[in-house]
């Protein structure tokens, strides 16, 4: 849409995001001000802000359109410090007066938009009749609003079981071999040698040893060995989520009559 275009068709203005000469964003044009006398767009609110309902006015004069783009010939500063209304609000000559103040303008036809003007600007009437300026093409005046439904995938936290560590007693047979001894007896001679002194009696006589054996003993102890605990460890793991969205369709009747369906994804639905 060119320079012209812009001013003939002001409904294609919303939308567009506004950019000061140094092309810094400013904001999304929410409505467009029509002047009551002439019909020509002369003011567009841009929301500089992510919440409220407080918007800024700036002034068309020195705009010019490139593609989704709106350059105005303000610096972002000077309409973030603009007078506000809330949205919706009807623009009245007091209003309009303030807002004319703000940014030197004279309040007839503007030729000079102020520093940093863009290239290719175009004049646009002032209110100069002192008629009022309404909010044409605002934000739900005759339109749809389309919505649909968007899955919004995330994770949490959530306890899923408990694992307990303790410990038990259970028996089992243990053998081992272990060297044991005892002693045996076995009769030992030894003769007597001429000189050996030896008494020799002729009776009745005995003589004993004592033996003495080794036995196995047990006994238990009770000993460490290791020690055992219990830890987590975090493991990812890709899984698919599905759910089924609603989403709305715009539909329209043409001169013929004709139903027709249109998705009405976003801007520029047309009828063919």
């Amino acid at each position: 849409m060119n320079t012209g275009d812009m001013f003939n068709r002001p409904e294609g203005l919303k939308g567009l995001v506004a950019y000061d000469p140094d092309g810094e964003k400013i904001g999304g044009v929410e409505q467009v001000y029509l002047d009551d006398a002439s019909g020509r767009p002369e003011w567009v609110t841009v929301k500089t802000g992510l919440f409220g309902t407080k918007e800024s006015f700036v002034p068309l004069a020195g705009a010019r359109r490139d593609g989704d783009a709106l350059h105005v010939g303000y610096a972002k500063s000077m309409v973030k410090d603009a007078p506000r209304l809330d949205a919706e609000e009807h623009l009245g000559v007091d209003q309009e007066r303030e807002l004319y103040r703000h940014y030197g303008v004279n309040g007839h036809h503007t030729t000079n938009p102020g520093p940093g003007g863009a290239a290719g600007s175009v004049d646009v009437p002032g209110n100069a009749t002192g008629t009022d300026v309404h909010a044409r093409y605002g934000k739900d005046e005759e339109a749809l609003v389309r919505s649909e439904e968007r899955l919004r995938v995330g994770t949490e936290n959530q306890e899923v079981g408990r694992a307990r560590l303790r410990k038990v007693v259970v028996t089992e047979d243990v053998t081992t071999t272990v060297p044991v001894s005892h002693e045996e007896v076995r009769v030992v001679r030894e003769p007597i040698r001429e000189g050996d002194r030896a008494r020799a009696d002729i009776g009745e006589a005995e003589s004993e040893v004592t033996l003495h054996a080794e036995r196995p003993v047990v006994r238990k102890e009770a000993v460490p060995v290791e020690r055992v605990r219990l830890e987590t460890e975090k493991v990812t793991e890709q899984r698919e989520v599905s759910d089924t969205v609603r989403k709305e369709q715009i539909q329209y009747d043409d001169a013929t009559g004709k139903d027709e369906r249109r998705r009405g994804e976003g801007r520029g639905d047309r009828r063919r």
